[in-house]
This record gives C-alpha cells, structure tokens and sequence, in this order.
C-alpha cells in the first residue's frame, strides 16, 4: 500500500516537515510505502478553467502537478499538510490542489484523505476545514484522529515541543492505516461503491 504525502510548506525542514515524518515513521512500521512531495516553494500558477484538461488528461500548465498525478493515481491515501496563513491555507499547495484534482480523470473514490495543519496558534480548524474539502467532493474518505489534525510551533523545530500535536500525528497515521487496509479487504469483497451518473444542475433558468 502508498501514502501519497504532500508539503505545502516553503521549508522543506519546517515544522510541517516535523508532523509529516511522524506520519511517515508509522506508517512504515504498518508496512505502508510512502512518498512526498514538496510543493511550497514551487511556482505553481492557479488554474484558468481552459479545461484543456478534459481532452487531454492532464493539466495544460506542465509542473508539478502533472508530475505528481501518477502517484496520486496508484496511491492508496493522500495527506495534504500546510502551514497557516491568515487562517487558510499556503496559497501555492491551493493552486496545486485545485489543478491537481481538476486535471486528474481517474476515479478517487475511497483513497483515503487527511489533512494536517501548523501553526503558531490561531487559524488551524479554518485551514483544517478548507483542506478536508479536495476530499469531500472526491468521493475520498477522511481519517480522523483523537483530535483535530493540528501541531503547534512557530520557530524550526518548535513543533517537536508539542508533544500533543505529534501524538495526534501518530494516531492518525495509525486510523489511516486501519482505514486503508479496511478498505482494500471491502473492495476485494465487494468492490466499489455504485456510481450514478453525474448530474450537473445550477439555478439559472
């Protein structure tokens, strides 16, 4: 199994770094494969709605994100991390994600999600909230862990002080785990959930 590991951060040694390698340790003792990306020191422009995308398969902007969409492909789970700026997210990972799942054409139904977020102190549930949403709409199931998925620390390496926010780390990547493995025993069963197609409505008449 693989862990698609995304760092929105633009420090590649930060304290989001921190929280992701206590995911990562883990989930290589649950035998889970991992692999990262560093995204947020990238120019990674937004999306421009050409839907280029639609006939070719990937985005028309060639970086990071058309290079990141295999292994999101062949990825059991997805973790999203990000520090916080003014209460969201950093907005080069929210180009990324936008493009990332706009662009991709394979199904994502049941790759499992999780979002983590650092911060000094304030903002973390509205990022939570923000980055938890790339999941909801893609038919991808969240892990939860005994708390919201947050670390604290402002200067390098503070995060390795809370140490509440790395044991909320731990059993996330622990649940995901669970849920991964859980998963993979349901669809060997049963298969995937029953798709209807897509129904498009808006309220212009």
């Amino acid at each position: 199994m693989k862990v698609l590991m995304i760092n929105g951060s633009p420090h590649a040694n930060g304290n989001t770094a921190i929280s992701l390698e206590e995911m990562r340790k883990v989930f290589e003792a649950e035998g889970i494969e991992t692999e990262l990306v560093q995204v947020g020191q990238q120019a990674i422009r937004g999306c421009i709605g050409c839907r280029s995308c639609r006939s070719t398969g990937k985005c028309v902007f060639d970086d990071a994100v058309n290079a990141t969409a295999r292994s999101f492909a062949e990825a059991d789970g997805l973790v999203v991390a990000s520090p916080v700026y003014y209460a969201s997210a950093n907005a080069t990972l929210i180009a990324f994600l936008d493009r990332l799942f706009y662009s991709t054409p394979f199904d994502k139904t049941m790759k499992v999600g999780a979002s983590v977020v650092v911060a000094r102190r304030g903002g973390l549930s509205a990022t939570f909230d923000e980055l938890n949403k790339y999941f909801t709409i893609s038919g991808m199931p969240i892990a939860s862990s005994q708390y919201w998925n947050s670390v604290h620390g402002q200067t390098p390496g503070q995060a390795a002080e809370d140490l509440e926010g790395l044991q909320v780390m731990r059993v996330l990547a622990r649940n995901m785990s669970f849920l991964m493995k859980s998963i993979a025993l349901g669809k060997a069963q049963y298969g995937l959930p029953e798709q209807e197609p897509r129904v498009f409505t808006n309220f212009i008449r």
